[in-house]
């Protein structure tokens, strides 16, 4: 019988069986199908002509689904699960051998180092929150305008006396024309130092480009700098290794590696992490509390206070271990056919731009963001979701800096890629807009609340239990105007 001590050291075991010997059929190409299975994948939506279409989800850099394997792992675990840490009963100790595994598989998908410590957070935007807080006081952070909101508002709002007088200023560099001007700027203002971190995203949320991580990392721990990754759009759309580029922080989601189970991550050096102020006060990140003082924990448990999100922070596990194990170069090999499939098919139609932020960027994930002339991106959105079937974003992805320097103020529309797009979802967006431009809408559209919608849409709500309170004809109501 296996202990649970012996739960980590466990291995499956695999029985071979002989099978008949046939003739291998082709491989497909790289983006003619899904790479991997999701959950959702079949789900079929009404459209406003009374007919329904397989859902095209282009929505995967906002919120991707989850993996078959992921909602697997979770049904399984679900009747294990118990309080972690410090708890005598038999599930409480299996469950927190899952976690402290899962915390171990996590840090293992992005390269962890051997020193290197990985704290369970819920999302990109609290991992950059947190590391913001544990920042030696007095440390200057550089950081760049093309920046997602949430590796840009955590450091201003806690620079300067916004962060209760402990004089850590945020530097805020503009964007520059080229890959090579922004590098040289990166490195001209380092030298005005010393900082303490420069911070930056390891893909566009808008455009999929990059600067070159290794170029970057370079000049700034040549400066005495640390180096911190957004790396939201990165993990889940290329293999990432702290140990191999030298990052000294990445943080990244569950909800866009294919986990929607409310757990992100915050991996990289200890001894900040071990250090600084943590992140919320509370049970479980304390050793001894007196009412005239309180001696904290170290990392990771200095920062994970309160009950952790066990059942996310075994999805995001399942996750990064499914993601490991495709072979090697499929991944990118998939998205990049796609994207090249996507963008070749957007240059081909009047009046579509796509967007780029530098001319001499590289290697792409499959993130697109385009706009249509004369048409606004809200109402291109409902008519692709509406007519089509078809999933996108439209609005300014909360980076809007760099979408007023792209001159979009007002907007556009993006279309993202995963493990579960394929070809046909791709042409059907390509299709759907050479429609548009051709033809127009078929449906009437009107804005409500600040969102386009259709007239009189009389398509039914799909049957699910928290949907029967709405009226038929609000399906496609937005409500709230979100910035992704």
């Amino acid at each position: 019988m296996t202990t649970i001590t012996e739960l980590f050291a466990c291995a499956d075991e695999t029985t071979g069986t002989a099978v008949t010997a046939r003739a291998a059929a082709p491989a497909p190409a790289p983006g003619e199908q899904a790479l991997l299975p999701v959950v959702g994948a079949g789900t079929r939506v009404p459209l406003v002509d009374g007919t329904q279409r397989t859902y095209a989800n282009l929505d995967c850099a906002a919120s991707a689904p989850a993996l078959e394997a992921v909602a697997a792992r979770v049904a399984e675990v679900l009747p294990l699960y118990a309080s972690v840490h410090r708890g005598a009963g038999y599930l409480s100790q299996v469950s927190t051998a899952l976690y402290e595994a899962s915390r171990q598989a996590v840090a293992r998908f992005v390269g962890a180092r051997e020193d290197d410590v990985c704290v369970i957070t819920r999302n990109t935007t609290d991992s950059l929150n947190l590391l913001a807080g544990v920042v030696p006081a007095g440390g200057r952070v550089l950081v760049l305008d093309v920046e997602h909101h949430a590796n840009l508002l955590p450091w201003v709002q806690r620079s300067g006396t916004a962060q209760r007088g402990t004089g850590r200023v945020a530097t805020v560099l503009p964007l520059e024309p080229t890959v090579a001007a922004t590098l040289d700027a990166i490195r001209a203002e380092l030298a005005r130092g010393p900082y303490a971190l420069l911070t930056l995203t390891g893909a566009s949320n808008v455009t999929g480009e990059a600067l070159p991580l290794d170029e970057v990392v370079a000049i700034a721990h040549a400066a005495g700098t640390r180096v911190a990754v957004d790396g939201a759009q990165l993990v889940p759309h290329r293999g990432f290794s702290l140990a191999a580029t030298d990052v000294d922080y990445v943080a990244f989601s569950g909800h866009k590696t294919y986990a929607p189970y409310g757990a992100g991550a915050l991996v990289g050096r200890r001894d900040w992490l071990d250090t600084g102020t943590p992140y919320l006060a509370g049970g479980g990140a304390v050793r001894d509390v007196r009412t005239d003082r309180t001696v904290w924990q170290p990392a990771p448990a200095r920062h994970e206070a309160g009950s952790p999100n066990v059942v996310g922070a075994i999805a995001l596990a399942q996750a990064c271990d499914t993601l490991a194990a495709l072979p090697a170069g499929a991944l990118e090999a998939h998205e990049q056919a796609l994207r090249a499939r996507l963008v070749d098919g957007l240059a081909a139609i009047d009046g579509v731009e796509v967007a780029r932020v530098w001319p001499d960027s590289a290697d792409p994930v499959g993130v697109v963001t385009f706009t249509v002339a004369d048409r606004n991106p809200g109402l291109v959105a409902a008519y692709l979701a509406a007519e089509h079937g078809i999933g996108v974003r439209d609005g300014r992805f909360c980076a809007h800096p760099l979408l007023a320097h792209l001159g979009a103020e007002q907007g556009a529309i993006r279309a993202s890629v995963g493990v579960g797009t394929t070809a046909e979802h791709v042409d059907r967006l390509v299709a759907a807009l050479a429609a548009l431009q051709a033809r127009g809408t078929q449906a009437q559209y009107e804005v409500v609340d600040g969102c386009w919608t259709v007239v009189d849409d009389t398509r039914p709500l799909i049957e699910v239990r928290g949907l029967d309170h709405l009226a038929a004809t609000a399906a496609a109501a937005c409500g709230p105007a979100l910035d992704d």
